[in-house]
Parts: C-alpha cells; structure tokens; sequence
C-alpha cells in the first residue's frame, strides 16, 4: 500500500499522480504500485512540486510495518533505534518586540470619532 498526501502543489501533478494511484481526497493519493513505480512517482512529485509539500507512506519490511518520505515539510523522520519517528521543531518563538516610538492609548483622531468635537 502506498499513499502520498500533497499540499499546495499544481493540478498537472495531481493528474499525473491518477494515472497510477486513486485520488480519495483533495490531494491524497492511494495504490499499489512496485517499489520501482512508487520510485519514479516519488522523483516525479519531488521535481514538480514547486511551492508545495509532499509526504510518502508506504508498507515495508520492518518493525512498523511502514516507512514514509517527506518534501519539504518542516517535521522530519528520525530513526531512533529502529522506529521512525518525526522530529517536529521546537515552535518556540521569539517575544514580541514593542516598538518605542509607538504609543499606546488612543489617537487623536480616535478621540474625535468617538467623543466628537475638534
């Protein structure tokens, strides 16, 4: 069994891909095609997928009973003593920055519009 799941990638891609594989959603491809097919489709989707992400699944012999592939996607599969597990960035982002020269209140124009007068 092999499924690829694309995001953001061009329409003459996803046709390509129903040439051998079913599309059961918007972007999600499944089939079973040899290993030297699901190859070539994987360099395929790789080469053509411009701005968008892909991600490979398919069975195999191992533990998991599966393995999977990603293309630019920012969570990455790691091997850890034989399992693949995905390695998601820490999300931790920067403080926000205040801007001193900003103040903080209401405008002037505010102020008219909602007391009324100049």
């Amino acid at each position: 069994m092999t499924v690829i799941v694309l995001t953001n990638c061009p329409a003459g891609l996803r046709g390509f891909l129903t040439r051998w594989l079913l599309e059961i959603s918007a972007g999600v491809f499944i089939g079973n095609p040899s290993a030297r097919i699901r190859d070539i489709l994987w360099n395929e989707v790789q080469q053509y997928a411009d701005q968008g992400r892909a991600l490979l699944a398919h069975t195999t012999n191992n533990e998991q009973g599966y393995t999977f592939r990603t293309f630019d996607h920012t969570w990455h599969p790691k091997d850890h003593e034989g399992l693949t597990l995905i390695h998601r960035p820490s999300s931790a982002s920067p403080a926000p920055t205040t801007d001193p020269a900003k103040k903080s209140g209401w405008s002037k124009a505010s102020k008219r519009r909602r007391f009324g007068g100049r």
